[in-house]
Parts: structure tokens; C-alpha cells; sequence
């Protein structure tokens, strides 16, 4: 299977540049994958294609303000850090640019000396791995006050409140991107699915740079995916067991929760406690082993989430629907409407 089978075009207006007001406010297309009915709602209608007994699987992952600006000593340099992976303690793997001024042995300070660093190493990868050093209790308090959220490379607009890149359950810190399709959710939208009978349990995954990373190879099975680590309890894993049992269904938030699921089922053979890293990719002709319905924004053409929603769908069929959202005028990607594949 070809990249190109997964390619729609998208009129760059409609990139959603700011998050909609209120949350729940954004449109949300539903598809009937049974039907191939389509309806356009927003997305406070979600109540409506919920049923008692069913589980909603959300991603409480929390975002770093994992970007800041560095000044290399001796020239005076600067340098942007992009803060990706906690090796252990303050040793962190990060992206650099530019590169050149970040080789082995360079000492950088950031924000008049509230965060120091030290390249120790330059990756295979290209990444650097780095060494802080600061004065607070933990490296979090300060990327707390100097770091910047890592937006995605396509929303130009500056982001006025850090939380509108989070979600309103958002609990484990270590995200450098947000699970978007949780982004629409209320404390109200939430109250209002428990008192409908619908169980809400929470995996974590923490979303990597990665899944911005284009798919370079032609035959999309060549490409290499990213890892990404996640954690689901013993409790999320009864919850979902019951649900399963009861023949109700389970609705993965986002592909991160269904990458989640879908990476427990493949590696332990069941839903249950486990926590690793996963580098799955679910693309066309990958049978689902868990998850029942998707909640999902639109997705970047050619890009590894809109290969993972025509596995769960249809291809064809998918980029029908993104065909009419672009005609309908939805808002896509990150800060963008979504739907929701029943």
C-alpha cells in the first residue's frame, strides 16, 4: 500500500490555528461504519450516541511546556531545546536546532541561569542527550515558568493560555503533544456521560514529537514508527473486561487510547495490567482486537493517523468523508472539529 493512498487535499484556510470557545462548541461528524451514514452534530451531541454500560477510554496524559530557548556560552548563541524523553533523572533526550551550535561538550543557560544544560552526547538520530542542572525541587517547576507549549509545526498563532492545550483531565506529565480528540471535553460533558451510566476509565500514554514525523517511504509497511510509552492499570483493565463481557462497547478517545489498547491486546493477548513502550502501526488490514468505536480529530494527509482510521473504517470510505468535512467547511487538525466513528 502506497503513501499516497492516504492523500486528500486541504485548502490551508481550514487548518485551525486557535482552540473554539467553549470546548464542546466544535463540530463533530458521525459515521456509521455499518450504514456509511454520515451526520454532522457538534461535538456536546456526543451524549446522544452513548449508551448505558459503554466505556469512553481516555488519555490523561499531561503536556510539557517542553520548548525553551537556550544561550550557548562563549558565543552567545541561541538554540531551541525541544525536551523529548526523561532518560533518567536530569539526563533528557531532546531535539536541538540549530544542531551545529549543540555539539558534544556545549554548555548552554537558559533564562539567566534558572536552567543550565550540557550536551553529553549527539544521538544516531540526530536528537542530543543532555544533562540540566537548576535550583528548584525538579526540572517540571521550571519548565513550568521559562518552557513554551510545543504546538505542531502547522498553527502559526500564539497560544494565549497554556491549558487550552490540554485536556480537562489531563493528569501525568510527560507529553510533548496534546491527545487531541480529548481536547472537547467538558467537566459538564463529563458529569453528564457518568450520570448516563457510561464508564469512563484512563490509560496513559505520553504523545511523542514523533507523531508529527512525516511517513518519507513510499510503501507505507517500510516505515519505521516512533515509540511511545504507556501505562493502563489494573483498574482500567476490569473496567474494560466488564464492559466486554456485558457486550457493550468500548470507545477508544483519541488514537492514542486506541493505540494504547490496541498495543496491550497485540502484546499480552488480553486487556490487562501493562506498561511498556510501543511502537505499533495499525494501518489498513490490521484486524482491531479491542477497541469498538473511535473518537478522532482529522488527520494530516499521508500522515500515520489517517492510515490508522482507514484501518478502522475503510479507506476509500475516509477520505470520502474528509472530502465532504473540506466541503462542509470543518475545522482540522490539532484545534480542529472531529468525529466520531461509531
Amino acid at each position: 500500500m502506497k503513501k499516497s493512498d492516504f492523500y486528500y487535499d486541504l485548502p490551508e484556510n481550514l487548518i485551525a490555528q486557535t482552540p473554539i470557545e467553549p470546548r464542546d462548541a466544535s463540530r463533530m461528524m458521525v459515521i456509521d461504519r455499518k450504514t456509511g451514514k454520515i451526520e454532522h452534530k457538534h461535538f456536546y451531541d456526543i451524549i446522544d450516541y452513548l449508551n448505558e454500560g459503554d466505556c469512553l477510554v481516555l488519555n490523561d496524559t499531561r503536556v510539557m511546556p517542553a520548548r525553551i530557548y537556550g544561550v550557548k556560552e562563549g558565543t552567545g548563541a541561541v538554540v531551541e531545546f525541544l525536551l523529548l524523553n526523561q532518560l533518567e533523572n536530569d539526563i533528557w533526550e531532546v531535539i536541538a536546532g540549530p544542531g551545529k551550535k549543540a555539539r558534544e561538550g556545549a554548555k548552554f543557560s537558559f533564562n539567566d541561569g534558572i536552567l543550565r544544560c550540557e550536551v553529553l552526547e549527539v544521538l544516531d538520530n540526530g536528537n542530543r542527550k543532555v544533562k540540566f542542572s537548576y535550583d528548584a525541587s525538579n526540572i517540571f517547576e521550571v519548565l513550568d515558568i521559562i518552557g513554551e507549549m510545543p504546538l505542531p509545526h502547522y498553527i502559526k498563532e500564539k497560544l494565549e493560555n497554556k491549558e487550552r492545550y490540554q485536556t480537562v483531565y489531563s493528569k501525568e506529565l510527560g507529553s510533548a503533544a496534546a491527545p487531541t480528540a480529548g481536547l472537547h471535553f467538558t467537566e459538564e460533558i463529563m458529569n453528564k456521560i457518568k450520570a448516563k451510566g457510561v464508564k469512563i476509565a484512563f490509560v496513559t500514554l505520553h504523545v511523542g514529537i514523533g507523531t508529527f514525523r512525516p511517513v518519507k517511504t513510499d510503501n507505507i509497511e517500510d516505515h519505521v514508527m516512533h515509540s511511545e510509552h504507556y501505562t493502563l492499570s489494573q483498574e482500567t483493565a476490569d473496567i474494560i473486561n466488564k464492559t466486554k463481557k456485558a457486550g457493550k462497547r468500548v470507545i477508544a478517545v483519541g488514537t492514542t487510547s486506541c493505540r494504547t489498547l490496541e498495543s496491550v491486546a497485540t502484546y499480552c493477548g488480553e486487556i490487562k495490567a501493562d506498561e511498556r513502550w510501543t511502537s505499533i502501526f495499525i494501518y489498513p488490514g490490521y484486524k482491531f482486537k479491542c477497541v469498538d468505536a473511535l473518537l478522532t480529530n482529522f488527520h494530516l494527509p499521508e500522515s500515520t493517523l489517517i492510515m490508522l482510521v482507514s484501518a478502522f473504517y475503510d479507506r476509500k470510505k475516509v477520505l470520502e468523508a474528509y472530502g465532504q468535512a473540506v466541503d462542509e467547511k470543518y475545522r482540522f487538525f490539532s484545534f480542529g472539529d472531529c468525529t466520531l466513528l461509531l
